[in-house]
């Protein structure tokens, strides 16, 4: 049984590979701010884009969606919306991170400051 699951939720996710994708690039920069956050370099948590990541995923693997998959085009058209504006709405909750990540802030200004 638990085989069966494990193959269905692998199909389900390569039929969303664009997502999972997008994803990916998302976990790229989520994975070291993940890591700066429970080292306590950066302050505050970005709780906010730790719930969307989740939702995110958890979405995609869902069994059921607004919009049944089975009908073809438009089963996937609430996929790339929902996901696609959960993970835009992480990037802006990232800004903070990037700006302090990359130095691209007056440090002077910021409450956060690279180690």
């Amino acid at each position: 049984m638990v085989r069966l699951s494990t193959l269905w939720l692998f199909r389900r996710l390569k039929s969303r590979l664009w997502a999972v994708k997008r994803i990916g690039r998302a976990l790229k920069l989520f994975v070291p701010m993940t890591s700066d956050v429970l080292s306590g370099r950066f302050r505050p948590v970005p709780w906010a884009a730790f719930g969307m990541m989740a939702l995110a995923l958890a979405y995609l693997a869902m069994p059921f969606d607004l919009i049944p998959d089975f009908l073809v085009f438009i089963g996937l058209i609430d996929d790339v919306i929902i996901v696609g504006w959960l993970l835009n709405r992480i990037d802006q909750r990232l800004a903070d991170y990037c700006a302090w990540k990359y130095g691209d802030i007056d440090i002077a200004t910021s409450q956060h400051s690279p180690s």
